[in-house]
């Protein structure tokens, strides 16, 4: 199947260009920092929380886990689905309002039934965004900077989940309240609103055009962002793919799922993806570093404040990685950072044997940062890109839903799971046991997924239609320029 290789001259971008996918970068990735703000603020809510509402180790769980599950794993489900029908920008707007909602719901929640209905609208919200963010920029990117664009969602993420750690702090040192609590969590309106309103002023997705017959506002929404030669090379390719869907008659995600065991392929590679990823077990030091600290001895404030520093090596490590992006394939990549992972989680596991005194509490940080530092350089940002990238347009949405689905899913079990285990066997054996899940999401890795960079979303799915699980492209293009 013909299609736009790397190589091929990508013709002059305008600064006009550089701008429009500057504003569209920027105002769709509020979904993920109102995602990344959202899933981090709990972390020090729930130190005053506790209190306020009286919750003991089993409600502070439902409560963080809440948003994971039902929330974000039936939001994902509704953002891919929303994301076909209503179109990525329609589903992003979508978001916005449940971002809204959600947020002034739970900070004004009398007791602990309202917080957990709250956070489950919340997380509606963040499920939704999580799949249709990397989706519409993955679709509205030039192939040679849809690694970079992407992963600014990434970026966007930890920048939302170091906000809350900074803001949770200095609500802590500015309002001498209990009920400070719900100023950390209603914060979260004010992005809500900017998502919204910033959502009016960009176009939907050119695939997305397609496969509606929309070829008109396809084509201007590609000129919007690329010289005319790529422009009109990359129109032709992508209206062949959407036309043979459509002669297809193919509006039914599952019969074509059924009928076609290449999609069914595809799909359960991202639903591994999604689950490797939420089984480094990031989000135990994300939504608990503050409460981890705190039981090692240190004093509330000094827990929140050092929990700073979980957000700054996120937005640190995200920065790197985005770097490495343009100079590195994404397999080895991903293969460091699992590696990394399982010696950082060792480490982090032998810490927590040492006698108990504040060096011992701040080697515990140390060690979990090094466990961050892998995830988000490495894992976070090429998890969330790839997944953007290997599913067939006809299914696009759909599928992307189905990942992150999973994804929640994982997410909320591991942050139910996680504070009953560290109670019943401590924390030295819980960490033991995610370095012996990750050994096993390294093997994965090696074995199943395929090396993206350097082709257009059209390439990467003929690849898919003509190779099986085991033989698809290891290697990027000879030559290849960009991420």
């Amino acid at each position: 199947m013909a299609g736009i290789t790397a190589s091929r001259p990508q013709g002059p971008a305008t600064r006009e260009h550089n701008r429009f996918l500057v504003k569209l970068t920027v105002i769709s990735t509020l979904g993920g920092l109102l995602f990344g703000y959202d899933t981090g603020v709990i972390s020090g809510a729930l130190l005053y929380m506790k209190d306020d509402l009286g919750l003991t180790t089993t409600s502070e769980a439902i409560v963080v886990s809440s948003l994971l599950f039902p929330g974000a794993a039936i939001g994902a489900l509704l953002g891919g689905r929303l994301a076909d029908v209503l179109g990525r920008k329609g589903s992003l707007l979508v978001c916005a309002g449940l971002f809204l909602v959600g947020a002034l719901a739970c900070a004004l929640a009398p007791n602990v039934t309202v917080m957990v209905a709250a956070r489950i609208v919340l997380g509606l919200g963040v499920g939704a965004a999580a799949a249709t963010c990397p989706l519409f920029l993955a679709e509205m990117a030039p192939a040679h900077r849809r690694g970079r664009m992407v992963t600014i969602n990434e970026l966007m993420i930890v920048s939302g989940q170091m906000l809350a750690f900074i803001m949770n702090a200095v609500l802590d040192q500015l309002i001498d309240d209990t009920h400070v609590w719900r100023w950390m969590l209603g914060v979260a309106s004010i992005p809500a609103v900017a998502l919204f309103v910033g959502m009016f002023f960009l176009p939907d997705s050119p695939r997305w055009y397609a496969l509606r017959g929309r070829h008109d506002e396809a084509e201007r929404t590609l000129r919007l962002s690329r010289g005319d030669a790529e422009a009109t090379g990359e129109f032709a390719v992508i209206t062949e793919h959407a036309e043979r869907e459509r002669s297809a008659d193919r509006g039914d995600a599952f019969r074509q799922l059924r009928e076609h065991p290449w999609m069914r392929r595809t799909l359960w590679i991202g639903i591994g993806l999604a689950t490797v990823q939420q089984a480094t077990g990031v989000n135990t030091v994300n939504y608990y570093a503050p409460t981890i600290l705190q039981s090692t001895g240190l004093g509330t404030s000094a827990s929140l404040i050092a929990t700073i520093a979980v957000g700054v090596t996120s937005v640190v490590m995200t920065i790197v990685g985005i770097v490495l992006l343009g100079k590195f394939n994404r397999r080895p990549l991903l293969l460091t950072g699992f590696t990394g992972v399982v010696v950082a989680q060792v480490v982090l596991a032998l810490t927590f044997q040492l006698p108990e005194s504040t060096v011992r509490s701040y080697l515990i940080l140390g060690a979990m940062l090094l466990f961050v530092a892998f995830v988000q350089g490495f894992i976070g940002t090429l998890v969330w890109l790839l997944l953007s990238e290997i599913f067939p347009m006809a299914i696009r949405g759909f599928a992307m839903g189905i990942a992150v689905f999973f994804l929640w899913c994982v997410n909320a079990l591991i942050s139910f799971v996680f504070p009953l285990l560290v109670e019943a066997v401590g924390a030295t054996v819980t960490f033991g046991v995610f370095a012996l899940i990750n050994v096993g999401s390294l093997v994965f890795v090696t074995r199943f997924v395929p090396e993206t960079r350097g082709r257009t979303l059209e390439e990467l799915e003929d690849d898919f239609r003509d190779h099986d699980a085991t033989h698809l492209i290891t290697t990027a293009p000879a030559g290849v320029v960009g991420s």
